[in-house]
């Protein structure tokens, strides 16, 4: 059955300022909803290939802070909440894709779980191919099965923590505040994992708004 979406709102002069000013966390959660559903929606239902190329690189051009204003501050378990995590997974991704391609690579050792598969990175997982991981869970959000999407970034996300702590252990005797920034990450990417994998389970179910 196809996913039913609200339409788009108008909003006034007088609820973009409140917006602006973050004085009306109501509203705020409202324009997110409503921004990430009409988004989602409208690509999904005409994919045209430079408007989601567009929207995978979005962050590249304006930076992440203009998602994170939009959609930020919702419930992780909603539409605009897995929208914001996969879209700072990609970020983090690309800030650092030789450290997070050999986290990635020292997870699929460190675990023996389908993840690997999940996820779908070519093999071997270097910084290329990590990157190019990244666009291509995002842009599954537009164009494929919104869960698989979802969960391909989960399983990344639970590999790339098993990798940092992974080396996290390595160091922990030798470069203690390095083991315990490492262990803090991994610990952010496992519920990153935990979030996605539950928004995933609530798209299935057509609960995810």
């Amino acid at each position: 059955m196809p996913r039913e979406h609200h339409r788009p709102v108008q909003f006034t002069d007088a609820e973009f300022e409140s917006l602006q000013g973050g004085s009306d966390p109501a509203l705020i959660n409202r324009v997110a909803h409503e921004t990430a559903s009409a988004l989602v929606h409208r690509v999904r239902t005409d994919p045209d290939p430079e408007v989601v190329e567009r929207l995978v690189t979005y962050t590249d051009t304006h930076g992440i802070d203009a998602l994170a204003e939009l959609w930020a501050t919702v419930g992780a378990h909603t539409l605009p909440g897995a929208l914001w995590r996969i879209y700072l997974v990609r970020t983090l991704i690309r800030q650092n894709p030789e450290e997070v391609a050999d986290f990635f690579q020292r997870g699929t050792l460190a675990v023996s779980t389908i993840d690997q598969a999940v996820a779908g990175a070519e093999q071997p997982t270097g910084p290329a191919e990590i990157v190019a991981l990244a666009d291509q869970i995002l842009r599954g959000l537009y164009t494929g099965d919104f869960a698989v999407a979802l969960e391909r970034g989960a399983a990344f996300c639970r590999l790339a923590a098993a990798g940092a702590t992974s080396v996290a252990d390595d160091s922990d005797l030798t470069a203690g505040e390095r083991a315990a920034e490492l262990t803090r990450r991994a610990l952010r990417l496992s519920e990153l994992a935990e979030d996605l994998t539950a928004a995933a389970a609530m798209w299935r179910r057509d609960d995810l708004d």
